[in-house]
């Protein structure tokens, strides 16, 4: 067989670097673009844990107080939903299944009786951890 112009040419395809470059960018605008949104949900997200936790506590809370006649004293604090506090005898829990969570943060959450806005104050300090605050180190509350 005579080898001519006609011949197999063996070349090897690759990307070249300007091409991977270009992708690279691509990449990173679109992580510039999506992450940001995606974080953002992260902070939501916690927030509406917080809410459903705090709603549960309340509801074991009120289990507690149709038991006991009334609700734990701000020295007794969310412990007695899970221990029977001393001199209770018409305690009837545990009230939780499981022990009084920390908010989504690792902050306890805080517990007043009788509280300033309403029989019982409950509440999150947020993100940051210290009273008020805006956006995601603002305080969450059942009031």
């Amino acid at each position: 067989m005579i080898m001519g112009d006609n011949t197999f040419k063996c070349r090897a395809r690759g990307f070249t670097l300007l091409e991977l470059l270009v992708v690279l960018v691509i990449l990173g605008l679109l992580v510039g673009v999506v992450a940001p949104r995606f974080f953002g949900q992260v902070g939501k997200s916690e927030a509406k844990v917080s809410k459903a936790q705090i709603r549960a506590l309340e509801d074991a809370l009120d289990q507690y107080r149709l038991d006991v006649g009334r609700y734990p004293t701000t020295e007794q604090g969310l412990a007695a939903l899970n221990a029977q506090p001393a001199g209770e005898t018409r305690w009837q829990g545990p009230y939780l299944k499981k022990n009084v969570p920390g908010d989504p943060w690792g902050n306890p959450y805080q517990y007043r009786s009788p509280g300033e806005h309403g029989e019982v104050d409950l509440f999150s300090l947020g993100r940051d951890g210290q009273p008020g605050g805006s956006g995601d180190a603002a305080d969450i509350s059942n009031w």
